[in-house]
């Protein structure tokens, strides 16, 4: 239910009328008041009427925003709460509330790792205590992949921070093929998720084409407070529009994948495309559906397909179906021979 926030702050201004026991109240002071209220708070003077009043004071007693407040005439013509504790910010949580707030602090605690999480925290902290004394705990509903032992997480902070302030990096670098790590200049644009590891994306000078690190592949980071930073508008939806996964190819390696999957795997692809590129091109007898996707021939593609072993058919274009035939043969003969 929408409130505005002149009816927000009426209802709190009553609410602390009725929490000073130590003098009666009528709708006059409500109203006299509620005006001095949103004169502070407007700057100018707002007509609060009786009946705007009474309406408040009906909405408060309902349960339509939650308040249930006990207010009680007496005398005729005076207002009390008639349990002198209540307060309308102090209401007790609903089940479903709980349930909610213990959803969300469990997804929160998933980004620990950024400084945003210790602005958090000590709210954090206070809901679940909050939580755990309305409620016996138990495990949470929602569970979110994470591998706390995954290395590289510790950087987050400091390459977010880089990225915010637009600061250059000198970090320390060993990819799989490299024997020993290099130090590399980086102008941090984005960092990037996928599959539950995280990346920097950025270039190395003007010059450069656009580069991915991975986190656990980063040894060490450093400011280079003596470089500019490179003033690009980095779009990383625009950026990443023809990709699956994080390894982004050159436009002319970006294909019309053309995909056959089976009867059991199709409602799968229908309800979780690929990429957002996806068409259904054919819906078979048999259950099974055709379907195409645009993007570029890249390793995260080929594992998806290949994830779906002999569930899935690659139709088009023949060097990504003869590229996957050939691993599938490959894997084939690792397991005849052994």
């Amino acid at each position: 239910m929408a409130i505005n926030k002149n009816a927000l702050i009426r209802y709190k201004t009553i609410d602390k009328c009725l929490q000073n026991h130590y003098r009666k109240w009528t709708l006059e002071d409500f109203i006299e008041a509620c005006s001095d209220a949103l004169y502070e708070y407007e700057g100018r003077d707002v007509n609060v009427s009786k009946r705007t009043i009474q309406l408040d004071i009906q909405m408060m007693r309902s349960d339509k925003l939650g308040y249930n407040a006990p207010i009680e005439v007496y005398e005729k013509k005076f207002y009390r709460y008639a349990d002198e504790t209540f307060c309308i910010t102090d209401i007790p949580l609903t089940e479903n509330d709980m349930n909610v707030l213990s959803e969300t602090v469990e997804m929160l605690k998933q980004f620990k790792d950024f400084s945003l999480f210790d602005e958090l925290g000590d709210i954090i902290h206070r809901l679940e205590d909050k939580i755990y004394t309305e409620k016996t705990h138990r495990q949470p509903i929602i569970h979110l992949d994470k591998n706390e032992q995954l290395k590289g997480l510790e950087h987050l902070e400091v390459l977010y921070q880089a990225i915010l302030k637009k600061c250059v990096l000198n970090i320390q670098y060993q990819s799989y093929k490299a024997r020993a790590a290099s130090k590399i200049t980086v102008h941090p644009f984005l960092l990037k998720e996928y599959n539950n590891r995280w990346f920097l994306v950025g270039k190395t000078n003007a010059n450069s084409e656009v580069k991915t690190f991975a986190l656990d592949r980063i040894q060490n980071v450093d400011f280079d407070l003596k470089s500019e930073h490179l003033n690009e508008n980095f779009n990383g939806d625009e950026y990443y529009k023809n990709t699956i996964g994080v390894t982004v190819l050159d436009e002319k390696y970006v294909k019309e994948i053309i995909l056959k999957i089976d009867s059991s795997n199709a409602p799968y692809v229908l309800t979780k495309p690929f990429h957002h590129s996806q068409e259904i091109m054919e819906k078979h007898e048999d259950g099974s559906i055709t379907f195409k996707i645009c993007v570029g021939i890249n390793f995260e593609l080929e594992r998806l397909v290949l994830g779906f072993g002999a569930s899935i058919e690659v139709l088009a274009p023949r060097e990504l179906r003869k590229r996957v035939a050939k691993i599938l043969r490959n894997a084939s003969g690792i397991y005849e021979t052994n």
